[in-house]
């Protein structure tokens, strides 16, 4: 694959933003900033390529699109603030309901970033052990409409207020095969039995989160997750899986992760998608466990940040054919939670539960 001059202009800025670096721009010639821009709302990094603006050593921003991403990142900056308010008061709520819940993803992920308030949100993202899921459910129904209910396999439950989504987790299964399933369940078990939280202070609310190791590999399978179905993974998602990585690199252990990785089926995806953090993303390898110089990685990679940058509508067309070129053993093996959204661990649980 042959990046476009904007693509790499984007990737330049989107790497500056992530590490606050310098960038420059002229290598890339005429650069059109109106796909820059589009670029940056699909891949939801539009705050990181604002800071990548203000690490341009070599050509000037036209003020037109300077602006534009400034008063993007103004809104970014208040719905973070807002939403990291409403998190606080309600994660004191149900402490006081005697419900003990995880922040996941999203805003915990944010605080590993040099610009918190800057990273795109999302939903609001809960992970508890069974006990607190149902306590938490029938909390949050007496207060917000309910509107997804994802059974008893996945165990999520979705929750709107008028500005945000709050989603329930009682698991963050994938419904992609029961081996990486069965390997999310054993990690879940290590923080909800063995404490393994870290915790943030989020404006004198303690809010814990999952562990480093644990929270590596629940961000790693949930955007594999959206990388063979959902309609693929976006960028926002692997820089927050870079910045998770980095900021805690010295205490990632490293054989904790092999073990998962290797139970879960997922070797080859995560030295794929790592060697794309390293080589696109400028993460630095030391910093990426489990990282190959191999040749073979490389080009996978390039085919993954392809289909990344193809966005939106193309990837939900053709995510299957494309990662079954770039993943052939999994994306067979993965087919029937690809198409069907079920594997043998659901369809066992239905018919013995």
């Amino acid at each position: 694959m042959k990046l476009s001059n904007n693509q790499q202009a984007f990737l330049e800025l989107v790497k500056a933003g992530l590490w606050e670096k310098d960038a420059r721009l002229l290598p890339y010639g005429n650069i059109d900033f109106q796909e820059i821009y589009r670029l940056a709302q699909e891949q939801a990094v539009i705050g990181l390529v604002a800071a990548g603006f203000e690490h341009v050593v070599d050509v000037k921003i036209p003020q037109v699109w300077a602006l534009q991403f400034a008063g993007q990142t103004i809104q970014l900056e208040q719905r973070n603030r807002a939403m990291n308010q409403f998190i606080a008061d309600l994660v004191a709520k149900m402490r006081k309901a005697d419900i003990c819940t995880l922040l996941v993803k999203g805003q915990g992920i944010a605080q590993c970033y040099e610009r918190p308030l800057w990273r795109s949100s999302g939903d609001i993202d809960f992970l508890l052990s069974v006990d607190n899921y149902n306590k938490a459910i029938a909390f949050l129904k007496e207060r917000y409409t309910n509107n997804k209910n994802g059974g008893n396999y996945s165990k999520e439950n979705a929750f709107y207020t008028d500005q945000w989504m709050i989603e329930v987790h009682g698991t963050l299964r994938t419904c992609l095969a029961s081996k990486i399933d069965k390997a999310i369940d054993d990690v879940q078990r290590d923080v909800f039995f063995g404490s393994h939280v870290r915790s943030w202070n989020n404006g004198g609310t303690t809010v814990f989160l999952p562990a480093v190791s644990e929270d590596v590999i629940l961000v790693f399978t949930h955007f594999i997750k959206h990388f063979y179905k959902e309609g693929g993974v976006t960028l926002r998602q692997l820089c927050d899986w870079c910045r998770l990585l980095w900021k805690y690199q010295s205490t990632v252990k490293l054989d904790f992760l092999k073990t998962r990785l290797k139970k879960a089926g997922l070797i080859s995806e995560w030295r794929a998608f790592a060697a794309l953090a390293v080589d696109y993303l400028g993460l630095p390898n030391d910093s990426m466990p489990l990282y190959s110089q191999e040749k073979k990685w490389s080009d996978k990679a390039e085919l993954i940040l392809e289909f990344i940058l193809k966005g939106g509508e193309w990837r939900k067309l053709h995510d299957t054919v494309v990662v079954g070129k770039i993943f052939p053993v999994s994306t067979l093996r993965f087919l029937p939670g690809i198409i069907l959204n079920v594997n043998w661990l659901k369809i066992k649980e239905r018919l013995f539960s």
